[in-house]
C-alpha cells in the first residue's frame, strides 16, 4: 500500500484523485488551505482510516517526518482566472515557491512526483491542435501571466530537479475538464453557462462564441493522471484532453438544449489574451500510455449538470 500525499486535494480535481486512489488501496494523505477547494468535496472521505486531510498553503514549509511518502500529486494552484487573479503575486509563489517545497519533500522522500500543468502554457497558440514540443505563445506581462508563466516555470523547476537531484517527476499538461464537483462560482465557462441556464438567467459569452475549447470529462482526466504516474521511464510532459472541439456559441447551445433554458444568449467583450483555439494533440497520450477519452459532452453535460442541480437546491 502506498502513501500518496496530494495537493490540492479538497478541489475539484484533487477531490476526485483522492478518491480514486483509495479504490487503488492507498493511503492518502490530502493538502489543501481551501482557497478555492472545500471540505463538502472530501467531507464523504473523513471516517476512511486510510484519508488525512491537513490544512496547509504549500507556500509555507511543511514537514512530514513521521510518514514516509511514495508519491506526490502536486495539484495546488488557483486554476480559474476569478481565482488566480484575485492575488497573482500569491499564485506564483504557489508555482515557485509552493513547487520548490513539494519537489524537496519528493526529493527527501525519494517520491515520484507529478505536477499538474495546464495547457495554458500554450497561451493563444499559433499551433493547431497543440502538439507538447510547441513551446507556445504567451503574453509574459498580461493579466493571465501569473497561471501561464506561473505554470511555465514550474514545469522548468520540475526538470531541473530531475537533472539535478535525480527526482523521478510526471508532468501532465490539463486541458479544459469539467463534471461534478466544479465550484459554483469558479468563473469556467461550464460552470458558467450551466448555473446561468438552471437559474433562469441568459448565457452570457465573451467574444462571438467562435473559440474554440475540447472539454475532457474528470473522470477520464484523472483516470489519465492516474495511468501517468504509475508509468515507468516517460516524464511527459504530456497532453491529457478530449480532442474533440467545440465552439464556445455550440456549448452554450448545448447546455441550452439540456436545461431548457429559454432566456437566450447575450455577447461581451472578449476579456485580454483569452486563447482563440484550444485543442490538444493527444498522440503522445495514446501511444505511451494507451490513454484516450471516454466520455462525450453530452453525456458528460447531463452528469455535471445533474450535479450542479443538487448545489442549487441545497442552497435554497
Amino acid at each position: 500500500m502506498k502513501t500518496v500525499l496530494v495537493t490540492g486535494g479538497a478541489g475539484f480535481l484533487g477531490s476526485h484523485l483522492c478518491d480514486y486512489l483509495l479504490a487503488k488501496n492507498e493511503k492518502v494523505i490530502c493538502i489543501d488551505n481551501l482557497f478555492t477547494g472545500s471540505k463538502e468535496n472530501i467531507k464523504h472521505l473523513f471516517e476512511n482510516g486510510d484519508f488525512k486531510f491537513i490544512n496547509h498553503d504549500i507556500i509555507d514549509p511543511l514537514y512530514l517526518d513521521d510518514v514516509i511518502i511514495d508519491q506526490i500529486y502536486n495539484l495546488a494552484c488557483p486554476a480559474s482566472p476569478i481565482h488566480y487573479q484575485l492575488n497573482p503575486v500569491r499564485t506564483v509563489k504557489a508555482n515557485t515557491i509552493g513547487v520548490i517545497n513539494m519537489l524537496g519533500i519528493a526529493k527527501k522522500h525519494k517520491a515520484r512526483i507529478f505536477q499538474a500543468s495546464t495547457s495554458e502554457v500554450y497561451g493563444d497558440p499559433l499551433e493547431h491542435p497543440q502538439k507538447e514540443n510547441y513551446r507556445g505563445n504567451v503574453n509574459t506581462i498580461g493579466p493571465r501571466a501569473c497561471y501561464d508563466e506561473g505554470k511555465r516555470v514550474a514545469e522548468t523547476l520540475f526538470f531541473d530537479y530531475h537533472r539535478n537531484h535525480k527526482v523521478d517527476i510526471r508532468i501532465v499538461r490539463i486541458f479544459n475538464t469539467y463534471g461534478p464537483r466544479m465550484a459554483i462560482n469558479d468563473g469556467r465557462v461550464v460552470s458558467n453557462f450551466i448555473i446561468q441556464a438552471l437559474q433562469g438567467n441568459p448565457i452570457t459569452i465573451y467574444g462571438q462564441g467562435e473559440q474554440t475549447r475540447s472539454f475532457c470529462y474528470v473522470d477520464d482526466l484523472i483516470r489519465g493522471i492516474y495511468t501517468l504516474m504509475n508509468t515507468d521511464n516517460f516524464t511527459g510532459p504530456v497532453n491529457i484532453g478530449n480532442p474533440n472541439e467545440f465552439t464556445i456559441k455550440e456549448l452554450a447551445d448545448l447546455v441550452v438544449e439540456l436545461t431548457g433554458n429559454k432566456s437566450g444568449l447575450i455577447f461581451k467583450d472578449l476579456p485580454q489574451d483569452d486563447p482563440q483555439k484550444r485543442k490538444p494533440d493527444i498522440s503522445l497520450a495514446r501511444e505511451v500510455l494507451n490513454w484516450e477519452p471516454q466520455k462525450q459532452l453530452k453525456e458528460g453535460l447531463r452528469s455535471t449538470i445533474d450535479y450542479f442541480k443538487s448545489v442549487l437546491s441545497y442552497e435554497k
